[in-house]
């Protein structure tokens, strides 16, 4: 899936973080944004999927993400370790997001034996550790078996393993 961002900018205030940026993101390619905390890369994800108001528009194989029946089909994506429900489980969490794509409870579990989050999956998440909210995340990310992923710092607070 082609991926075009175009003319993205975004201003907090008088502070420019994202100044008119244009790239575009072939399939099968691995991108990675560099630099300092800061430097605008959050709010580049954000403004992609629509999560920030600014200016420019993101296009999924030409078109707007908002035209795609199931988005989480057309791009999965982990922007925060900590976004989550803290009082619903982890297999709950993920079965939500699983309503809206149409993913089976199946694939649910699939995904959490993947993540190696089997064992917790009847725990709530709120006093999980960094990397098991990590995790999470990125099950939650992969689970509708998406076209892109977004993800922030995936390897934050993760084990080598």
């Amino acid at each position: 899936m082609k991926v075009e961002a175009i003319n993205l900018a975004k201003s907090f205030g008088s502070k420019k973080a994202v100044d008119d940026l244009s790239f575009t993101l072939n399939e099968g390619s691995v991108t990675g944004f560099l630099g300092p905390n800061g430097s605008g890369k959050s709010t580049t994800l954000r403004l992609m999927m629509g999560l920030d108001h600014g200016s420019g528009q993101t296009l999924f194989d030409g078109k707007p993400l908002g035209q795609y029946k199931y988005v989480t089909k057309v791009v999965g994506t982990h922007l925060d370790a900590k976004l989550f429900h803290p009082n619903r489980t982890a297999r709950d969490h993920l079965r939500m997001i699983a309503t809206e794509s149409g993913v089976s409870k199946k694939r649910v579990d699939e995904v959490l034996e993947l993540m190696g989050l089997q064992d917790v999956a009847k725990k709530r998440p709120k006093g999980f550790s960094l990397g098991m909210a990590q995790r999470l995340g990125l099950a939650g990310a992969v689970l509708a078996e998406p076209n892109v992923l977004f993800l922030d710092e995936p390897a934050n607070g993760l084990d080598p393993a």
